[in-house]
Formats: C-alpha cells, structure tokens, sequence
C-alpha cells in the first residue's frame, strides 16, 4: 500500500481533553510514513449553546480530505480533495441535495446522538397531554380553577412507534417502563428493535391505527412518508388517543390535523416538529387547546449526554477513516 496523505479538518467544539483522544486515536492506527494532519477549526465556547457553528479556515480547504461539522452545503464545492463529511447532526437532507457534495464524497452523520433527547421530550409530551397539562397551563394564566375532568394513562396502553431507530426505540423503552404494550412499523419488519413488543411493516398500518392509544412518528422526510398521517388515517383513530411527532413535520397533514382536533377526533396532538416550519402565525394549530407544540427542540445538544455521544461518533469514525476501515453511519 502507498503512503497515505490526509488532512482531518475537525469543527467540533472541543476541550484540549477530547482534542487529546483524536490525536491519540489517530496515532494507534496510522501507518509509518503516513501524512496525517489533525487540524481544529472548533470554537470550544460554542460548547452548550444551540446551533453549533462550523466555519473551516479558507487556506484549509484546498486540502481538507475530510471534515467534522455542519458546513455550509454551499460551500461543499470548495473542497476540491474532500472525501469525507462527517455531520453532527442527524439529519443530512441538505448534503443529499443534487450537485452540494461531489462524487466520491462519503456521508456520515451522528444517528444514534439524539435518540436519548428526543424520546424523553416525546415521553413527556405524551404524559402532559395524558393528564391534560396544557389546558391547565391555559387555565393558570386566568387564574381559574377548574377541574378538567378524566385523564389518560400510559400503564396498559398500545403505543405505536411508527419509526423504529434509534428514537423510537429509545421512545418504546420509555414506554414499557410504565406499563405500555409497544406495538412498531419498520420497513423492515423482520428486523427486531429494542423496546419494541411486537414489529409490522407499513402495509399493517390501517389494520394498527384504530387499536392505538397513542401514535408516536420518528421518520426521515421521504416521498413515501409525506402525510402518512392524513385526514383518512385521523378518522381511524380512537377519540382518547394521543398522535406525537418528533421526526419530520411533513409526516402529518396539518390540515386534516388541525380540523380534527377542533372535531375531537383525538384526545390531543404533541409536535416538536411542523409543516412548515417555522409554523406560520395563522396556522390553527397554535390556538388549538388539545395541541402541544414545540419548535423543533426536542433533539439538538440541548443535554450534554448528547454532545458527547456527537463526539465520540466522530471521534470512532476518525479512527476507522485512518485506520481505512468502514465508516459508520454512513448516508446515501
């Protein structure tokens, strides 16, 4: 084999520990002779806040064959040797884009960061609309006191987890560690998932709705996904149930959503994720006192067990690209 020459651009926002193990992790596979460059382009204030900001050095990028961090899809064109993008995020929809990264490039992302975050803000979603906590957050801003009558509880109910990675297994467990009966849909539904009961595919999905208590969706934004849930599938569900969303917005018809709601359809809607988004001031939506939304927050580094799973993601992945082994999480 000829000797390798890489240049590792990591915008990651690090202490000099955490730099310290990629140095590290790159000196035990390297190879005697190799030309390996390490460089951090990261602000380490960055560290807690939201929205990590990666900005790579214009001299870099002539010969950055691989880059950690979020860069501008746009500027993906500036990197004439790239190989490798490995994302802190887990979406990646942006870089999938036609002509934003070059032929050749591989796509890595950080699936199996969020999965904690999310599931525990879908978890509390779903228990708030259970015992009616936003209408009683409703009613503390005028000062009244009144009881709003029968609540829901999770301990023997069917909750089915359409989307069953890395959220909504993580969801399930929550789930089954208070009683709930987890039911999955997968494409795949041969593929087991932790926390999951019993596993159907997409094609199962009328014959499940109506026996669900509560409907949790954690899937990508794809043509086949679009409206999954729509004015159809609302009617198929039990008056008392609970519909969440933390994957992508455009799985459920806001319009069909938004009239069922005003109909009683369901008990209650929690979205952490719209469409569109940000969701326009005129939707129904926001009126609506069975819904409860939040803007797209369920994910993100809001906890810190999350940036650093982010991190060692990463921190695996440099390893293997040095070592020439398969990256993990790799996009397509």
């Amino acid at each position: 084999m000829g000797r390798m020459s890489k240049t590792i651009v990591n915008c990651l926002p690090l202490t000099d520990a955490e730099k310290r193990d990629f140095m590290l992790a790159i000196a035990d596979v390297r190879r005697p002779g190799d030309d390996i460059h390490l460089e951090f382009a990261g602000d380490p204030r960055q560290r807690g806040m939201m929205g990590w900001k990666a900005s790579v050095p214009e001299p870099l990028r002539a010969d950055a064959t691989a880059v950690i961090g979020n860069i501008a899809p746009g500027e993906c064109a500036q990197y004439p040797r790239l190989e490798w993008l490995q994302t802190w995020s887990a979406g990646v929809d942006r870089y999938l884009a036609p002509g934003i990264l070059p032929d050749g490039v591989t796509l890595t992302n950080a699936t199996g960061a969020y999965g904690q975050s999310v599931a525990e803000h879908l978890f509390a979603m779903m228990m708030a609309l259970m015992k009616n906590i936003p209408a009683y957050a409703r009613q503390q801003q005028d000062r009244r006191w009144h009881d709003l009558g029968p609540a829901l509880t999770p301990s023997g109910a069917t909750v089915l987890v359409i989307g069953t990675g890395d959220i909504g297994s993580h969801f399930a467990r929550l789930c089954k560690a208070v009683g709930a009966h987890t039911v999955g849909v997968r494409r795949d539904p041969a593929t087991p998932a932790d926390g999951i009961d019993d596993m159907h595919g997409f094609a199962d999905l009328d014959t499940l709705l109506p026996d669900a208590d509560v409907v949790a969706l954690a899937v990508p934004s794809t043509p086949q996904t679009r409206h999954l849930i729509d004015g159809r599938r609302l009617v198929m569900l039990k008056s008392t149930a609970v519909l969440l969303n933390a994957g992508r917005g455009d799985a459920v018809d806001p319009v069909a959503l938004s009239r069922a709601l005003a109909e009683d359809q369901l008990h209650g809607a929690g979205l952490d994720v719209t469409e569109p988004e940000p969701l326009p001031a005129d939707s129904p939506l926001w009126a609506e006192p069975h819904c409860l939304i939040t803007p797209h927050v369920a994910g993100g580094n809001h906890l810190a067990v999350t940036e650093g799973r982010i991190i060692a993601i990463a921190l695996e992945n440099t390893r293997r690209y040095v070592a020439g082994e398969p990256l993990t999480n790799v996009r397509r």
